[in-house]
């Protein structure tokens, strides 16, 4: 007889969420890099001023 507990074996990590959900708001890639650059600037901006 073995003292060994087995589990039962699972999927766990395997599963693709993002197939299964689409998202409302969606954003181009440059906007996003436009975006970053604008917040970029106004900081170095707003630092420079005070």
């Amino acid at each position: 007889m073995s003292d060994k507990i087995q589990m039962p074996s699972s999927g766990g990590g395997i599963v693709r969420y993002f197939d299964d959900y689409k998202s409302k708001i969606e954003f181009a890639p440059i906007v996003v890099v436009i975006a970053i650059i604008v917040i970029i600037l106004l900081e170095i901006y707003l630092n420079m001023r005070y």
